[in-house]
């Protein structure tokens, strides 16, 4: 009993000691992370010397201390280092396998200067399995990264490997470019070893695109430099590359020399290599890692054998209890092996599946931007082409120029349309359409559409009903822009189809709750239908019946899918009903909230009816770089019989704005020197009363934010409606009269 009492004091005394022991490291975590900082150091140095066991176990007593007071940066840093080690000593799977747990927990933690570093290793990984494009996919990675945080020095190391992977791929013009690039910036920060090897392997990508002296001239500066400062793993690839550029040259015996050089160094390497990664040493370094606890087990097993002096029956019986345990343990080590394979899988696909979810990132960006820049250069001529127009059909043109007038005053409303039409599906796919309710009269609204879709219909000697349900009530509050757009397109839709016919236009109620209404609509047409096939694609982007009905019928095939995006953004679902030949029934339906009914707006008549406004001391600025623009506002500004002054850049609009006292300024955005952003930030510092609105073509929803916070008044964009223009510049002079009056 004594002794059993002995065991459990022991006991104790090692859970205290355990737990004391646990508090020292859980107050003293700043020395601990200081130990693995110094271990990760040494790791990197014992690297450097070809001592791979050695660093390998220094990573691997980092990697518990780091997972013990749980830092995450270190355990990255770590994992990154060791898929570095295995891929040194060509264990590739297993490198992978680290590097994507490094990635992982960076991509957590936001380490992305780490991140960059760990995607290169990567992209050197790939390269080594010979699977260039996925090299090449991290290497743009990290060179995204790198780039990013402003680290030009780790780029040129990046685009050195990106080079080398070029070349094997045989693309040897972007091969050139991207080591070029590598070469200045190492020659920038004085990184010789990579310096050394950009000028090499640019040599080989030079020969190769048929400049084999120039080639051979650059490879021999890189060797040069790689001798002497003993890069001796570059100066083994300048050896074997100076070898294929003489061979190429036809000077066999040059080549066949630096060739005997290439296999005297690569020997010597080689064998350094094999000495350190020798089974003896490896077994040596495993001895030395073993854990102290196995030791103990060891020696207690040892003892306890010496001191066993149990019977044959205890033997047999501990024989067969290890045999068991045996058999759990490999049953277990077998379980755990198939569950590590499968995380490690698990690791790799995600790994990759983030590298594709960046990259359509970019590329989603890259259409974006695209996208605004091409509606900004084709909204800018569209302005002078609908402002021309409609200046022209005023002037009273020659009865032969109207017909052309009003065709060319089409083709640049449909093209506008057309853009529009392709922000709108821009905007929708990238979730940036809000919902704006408003209180409307809905009845009201679907006899204005179809009063101004009514002439389009004659042309098609094609009848429009209106069938609006008389037990709901006229009056919602909801967003009637995108209901009077969603309509718009799918009555314009069936009288595109439909000839001597009829179009019914029907709202019905399909469920109530209290002020909360489910609207059913509903066009219907007896056109020529859509067949069963057509039906399934038919609410796709640039989606038509087919290329004879776009040839007849016209079209972007853009309105069916806006209208499916506006229905989906106001939680409302279509369907279609269709026939071929027998006319076509589209049908949606949408929540929308009762409200009272709507008063009559009152009509104002603008700069017509200007007994509130001194116009001749109205002074307005217009800041314009394109001179038709600047003619074309200036006309309509004359018009409405105001008078304007006219610059052409930012500097110059600040000076004005500061000498003269304007009532308004209509500013540009896109100007040679500074922007109209900018200019409008600079007039604010000193004339925080000004209106100013910002005159642009670029896409407005997406620059709302850049607007507000140069302070700009209001927003223009080109091309616009007259009226709309009217009403704000209306709305604007009379706002300033009666604050100067106050």
């Amino acid at each position: 009993m004594s002794q059993l009492y002995k065991y459990i004091g022991f006991i104790f005394m090692l859970l205290s000691l355990n737990l004391s022991a646990q508090d020292e490291i859980s107050e003293d975590e700043e020395t601990i992370q200081i130990n693995i900082d110094y271990k990760i150091n040494q790791a990197q140095e014992d690297i450097e010397s070809s001592d791979f066991f050695e660093a390998q176990k220094k990573l691997e007593e980092a990697l518990v201390l780091a997972e013990k007071i749980g830092t995450k940066k270190s355990i990255g840093i770590i994992y990154a280092k060791l898929g570095k080690l295995q891929y040194i000593i060509e264990e590739p799977d297993a490198a992978l396998i680290s590097l994507f747990k490094a990635n992982e927990i960076q991509r957590i933690i936001k380490d992305d200067v780490n991140r960059a570093e760990t995607y290169k290793i990567i992209g050197n990984v790939y390269n080594s399995k010979q699977e260039y494009r996925q090299a090449l996919d991290y290497y743009v990675s990290a060179n995204s990264l790198f780039d990013q945080e402003g680290l030009d020095d780790f780029v040129a190391e990046v685009l050195l490997n990106e080079g080398k992977t070029l070349i094997k791929i045989k693309d040897y013009n972007k091969a050139n470019k991207q080591l070029e690039k590598s070469i200045a910036l190492a020659n920038r920060y004085e990184l010789d070893k990579i310096q050394s090897s950009a000028m090499i392997h640019n040599g080989l990508a030079l020969a190769y695109l048929g400049k084999k002296q120039a080639g051979l001239e650059l490879t021999l500066k890189g060797v040069q430099l790689a001798k002497e400062y003993k890069f001796n793993t570059v100066l083994t690839n300048g050896y074997l590359i100076l070898s294929d550029l003489n061979e190429l040259n036809g000077d066999y015996q040059t080549s066949s020399d630096y060739l005997k050089k290439y296999m005297k160094l690569s020997d010597s390497l080689l064998q350094v290599k094999r000495a350190n990664l020798s089974p003896e040493k490896r077994i040596k370094i495993l001895l030395n890692n073993q854990t102290e606890f196995q030791k103990e087990q060891a020696a207690n097993l040892e003892e306890k054998i010496k001191e066993n002096n149990l019977s044959k029956l205890t033997t047999i019986l501990s024989i067969a209890l290890i045999t068991i345990l045996s058999l759990l343990t490999l049953s277990l080590y077998k379980n755990n092996n198939i569950r590590l394979k499968t995380n490690n899988m698990l690791h790799i696909k995600n790994s990759e599946l983030i590298v594709a979810m960046e990259k359509a990132e970019l590329a989603s960006k890259t259409k974006a931007n695209f996208l605004s820049t091409v509606t900004h250069e084709l909204r800018t001529p569209l302005y002078a082409v609908t402002g021309l127009t409609n200046m022209l059909l005023d002037e009273d043109p020659k009865p032969n120029q109207i017909q052309h007038l009003k065709s060319l005053k089409f083709s640049g409303e449909y093209l506008l349309t057309f853009i529009n039409d392709i922000l709108q599906i821009n905007k929708i796919e990238a979730n940036k359409v809000d919902i704006e309710p408003e209180n409307f009269n809905l009845k009201k609204k679907m006899t204005n559409v179809i009063a101004a879709l009514n002439n389009s219909a004659n042309d098609n000697n094609t009848k429009l009903h209106l069938e609006y349900d008389s037990d709901i009530p006229e009056t919602y509050n909801a967003d009637q822009l995108k209901i009077s757009q969603i309509l718009i397109n799918l009555i314009g839709n069936s009288i595109k189809f439909t000839k001597d016919g009829d179009i019914w236009v029907r709202a019905k109620k399909l469920h109530q709750d209290g002020d909360n209404y489910t609207i059913r609509f509903e066009v219907e047409d007896n056109g020529i239908g859509i067949s069963q096939q057509k039906q399934e694609k038919l609410f796709e982007s640039f989606s038509q019946g087919s290329i004879q009905i776009n040839r007849k019928y016209g079209g972007t095939g853009l309105g069916l899918s806006i209208v499916k995006g506006l229905i989906e953004i106001l939680k409302g679902t279509i369907y279609l009903k269709s026939e071929l030949g027998k006319g076509s029934n589209f049908i949606f339906e949408v929540p929308m909230k009762y409200a009272a009914p709507v008063a009559k707006p009152k009509k104002v008549d603008y700069f017509n009816n200007v007994a509130d406004i001194d116009l001749e001391n109205i002074k307005i600025l217009v800041v314009e770089d394109n001179k038709i623009n600047q003619m074309i506002t200036k006309k309509i500004l004359n018009k409405m019989k105001l008078k304007c002054d006219i610059v052409d850049n930012g500097e110059e609009a600040v000076e004005k704005a500061r000498t003269e006292n304007y009532d308004v300024i209509l500013m540009d955005i896109h100007m040679p020197g500074i922007s109209g952003l900018e200019a409008t930030k600079r007039i604010r510092a000193f004339n925080e009363q000004l209106t100013i609105f910002a005159l642009t073509a670029v896409t407005i929803e997406d620059k709302m934010h850049e607007f507000d916070e140069a302070g700009f008044t209001d927003i223009i964009s080109k091309p616009f409606k007259q009226e709309d223009f009217e009403k704000k510049l209306f709305e604007a002079l009379i706002s300033n009269k009666e604050t100067k009056s106050v």
